[in-house]
């Protein structure tokens, strides 16, 4: 906080090349009052007084001028350099020549993101106090570029820019409508398909639902979107929990990239992110390096990935100041494997050799150049690990300096917050920022809020935001019902949605989506300035259904938290679950899959395969399963590792990890995931609740 103030005080800002400092009491004051002294000294004629006079009044004029005066950074495209023209660059960037330092200076990284942050904040202030204005802009410049694109020509925009002839020319879309334009994109047709300049990259969905990623395209645009999230969560991130020069544990990685039948690369977003330099700059520009070297991110294998990200953090444990995953499930899963490789992580650093588990190449050279013998820290591991209880609180036992644990943590990542908690001990868990593989929506600008209760403020800059006004039916209106079933309304744009009303996301970005609904479900928790701050609900998207019923995916994680109530007794917990409709018996009946940490007794079981059933309060189910349409529900026990084999199934189709989120629905179509889940039951509860 100390640095902070000083910062705020003015004890150090960054100066351009062969510029006027910014800060009129260094160097400018001395500037200033040793000129007067020496005019008082020398007795000189009155007008060496009236020009050192004007000059202070210049300098003070362009002080105020540009510190007054908000910076203009909207909209512009990046240049070539991968700068945005116009923009202020990083200040990494400008070198310590560039900084004027005071004597009792402070550390110049730190003070200086301070800087940035309170520019960031600043600006993100000045965007949404005028976020209709912008809306209009970012429209404006999106259909501007992608003029020549054959979508909109063939529904007739014309080369209009407005809002009103856009939304009267375009259709609301989902990806079925626009996959025939991305599939000519996929199969090489170079032409202006979606967008004005050809799309050379695209991004593949995670599809752990169906078994079949979507394409969606992905352009320089999309990448600076991303950073301008980034930069905005993390400035108010570090106004809460401030963070110095260091190093984050990030369990993040790269997937594996195809090129498609048109010489298109395609991997997944956050692939197709790390592998841009630009993207690097703005990690390091917002002190989110990795601990770990690009070799363990795009290693071949995820297991010795992650087994190197572990022994990387561990090297640098005291510089560690965040850990980091793209979602919770992620960071559970990599404490998981902790637990089973830490003492073989405590040899690898006693002795400064890599364990003969990690065999790929590449990865065992990166890592062996920074691995040395230390003893010492393999002590100090070991001593603490053994004095954990059950493992309670090992991200601050062993990463002290750790401030907080940042991912997503909201929608189907829920569930994983109770284990995130017992390993992040008194570790603040801040939820990351809302977007999918199509865009970006907001930052989170209060990391102090627990995930439950995060809110996203919308960024008007990132895209044009529709949202569709949602109402339950009379009679639904049930507070824990996340029915689908829902009454649309036209779309109203992002200054005109209200406070406590329910909306899906629609968005139109800068890489050829207009007027895409996402499917995401959310609610409206209040403004900031003028642009709304968002609570995510769920995704729209059915995931239970036999006849008239309808259940969506918090419905079913609703269930699961109210069921596994009953395994507290005996100390358990639901690891993982997940869902299926089998409908090969007559009637058809919902399949509830869990793993747990433990054995329960059959009691205890039958009991929650109960709770399950009478937990869907959907009136198309209740209705249903009391005039016996829809069968008693079957809770199905599965065996410990069940979901980490799904995981490698995913991994052997080129998916990443850090995309990975377990299907909370399976497919018909998804036969593989299906035969994983059936040979691994172990045991089978037939509810009773409805006295068959």
């Amino acid at each position: 906080m100390e640095l902070e103030a000083d910062a705020r005080r003015g004890h150090l800002r960054p100066t351009k090349a062969g510029g006027t400092p910014r800060n009129p009491a260094h160097p400018l004051s001395p500037l200033i009052s040793s000129s007067c002294f020496h005019q008082r000294e020398t007795g000189s004629s009155l007008i060496h007084v009236v020009l050192v006079g004007l000059a202070c009044f210049v300098f003070v004029f362009l002080f105020l001028f540009s510190h007054l005066v908000p910076p203009r950074r909207l909209l512009r495209r990046p240049e070539p350099d991968g700068t945005v023209a116009g923009e202020r660059r990083s200040l990494s960037s400008l070198g310590p020549t560039h900084v004027t330092l005071l004597p009792n200076q402070v550390d110049s990284t730190i003070t200086m993101t301070i800087c940035s942050c309170e520019e960031t904040i600043n600006e993100f202030e000045m965007l949404t106090r005028d976020a209709a204005r912008v809306q209009k802009d970012t429209l404006k410049k999106i259909l501007e570029i992608n003029a020549s694109a054959e979508y909109l020509q063939n529904f007739g925009l014309g080369g209009r820019t407005d809002a009103e002839s856009y939304k009267s020319c375009i259709p609301l879309c989902v990806h079925n409508d626009i996959e025939p334009y991305i599939q000519r994109i996929v199969d090489g047709d170079t032409s202006p398909v979606v967008t004005g300049e050809p799309i050379t990259n695209l991004s593949l969905s995670s599809g752990t639902t169906h078994g079949k990623p979507k394409f969606i395209p992905f352009n320089d645009e999309l990448l600076e979107t991303t950073l301008q999230i980034y930069r905005t969560s993390y400035a108010f991130r570090n106004r809460e929990y401030p963070i110095g020069q260091g190093k984050a544990l990030q369990f993040v990685y790269g997937s594996k990239q195809v090129i498609t039948k048109g010489g298109i690369l395609a991997t997944t977003a956050t692939t197709n992110l790390y592998r841009r330099q630009r993207y690097k700059e703005g990690m390091k520009d917002i002190q989110s390096q990795c601990c770990s070297p690009d070799e363990v991110i795009f290693g071949p294998d995820f297991h010795q990935s992650l087994y190197c990200h572990l022994l990387c953090g561990l090297i640098y444990s005291e510089e560690v100041h965040s850990v980091f995953s793209t979602f919770a499930h992620s960071l559970v899963h990599a404490f998981q494997t902790f637990e089973e490789v830490w003492e073989d992580l405590c040899t690898d650093i006693r002795d400064g050799v890599l364990s003969k588990k990690v065999t790929a190449p590449s990865i065992r050279e990166a890592v062996s150049k920074i691995l040395k013998p230390n003893p010492e820290l393999a002590d100090s591991i070991y001593k603490k690990c053994i004095g954990l209880s059950n493992w309670y609180g090992v991200i601050p036992a062993l990463w002290p300096n750790a401030k907080y644990v940042y991912g997503i943590m909201t929608g189907s990542m829920e569930p994983y917050l109770k284990k995130l908690r017992h390993y992040a001990g008194n570790l603040p868990l801040i939820s990351a920022d809302y977007g999918a593989s199509e865009g970006w929506v907001g930052s989170n600008i209060d990391p102090t809020v627990p995930p439950e209760q995060v809110t996203y403020a919308v960024l008007p800059q990132v895209g044009y935001f529709e949202f569709i006004p949602l109402e339950k039916p009379i009679g639904e209106e049930t507070e824990n019902s996340a029915s689908i079933h829902y009454i649309e309304s036209d779309p109203v744009g992002l200054t005109e949605v209200e406070v406590g009303k329910i909306y899906e996301v629609v968005i139109t970005n800068f890489a050829g989506l207009y007027r895409y609904r996402l499917g995401d479900v959310v609610k409206i928790a209040r403004f900031h300035n003028s642009t709304p701050e968002l609570q995510f609900i769920c995704r729209r998207s059915l995931v239970l259904s036999i006849n008239i019923d309808k259940n969506t995916e918090k419905d079913l994680q609703l269930a699961v938290e109210e069921a596994s109530k009953f395994l507290e007794g005996e100390k358990l917990e639901v690891m993982d679950f997940t869902s299926f409709v089998e409908r090969s018996s007559d009637p058809g009946r919902y399949v509830i899959f869990w793993e747990l940490s433990g054995d329960a007794s059959d009691e205890v079981l039958s009991s929650c395969a109960n709770a399950l059933d009478l937990a869907f309060i959907d009136a198309g189910y209740t209705g249903s399963r009391k005039i016996k349409t829809i069968g008693p529900l079957e809770l199905r026990i599965l065996r410990k590792g069940t979901f980490k084999e799904i995981l490698d199934h995913f991994l052997s189709l080129g998916g990443a990890v850090s995309q990975f989120k377990t299907p909370r629905f399976v497919n018909p179509s998804n036969s593989k995931v299906l035969q994983i889940l059936s040979r691994n039951v172990t045991q089978s509860y037939f509810s009773t609740a409805y006295g068959f």
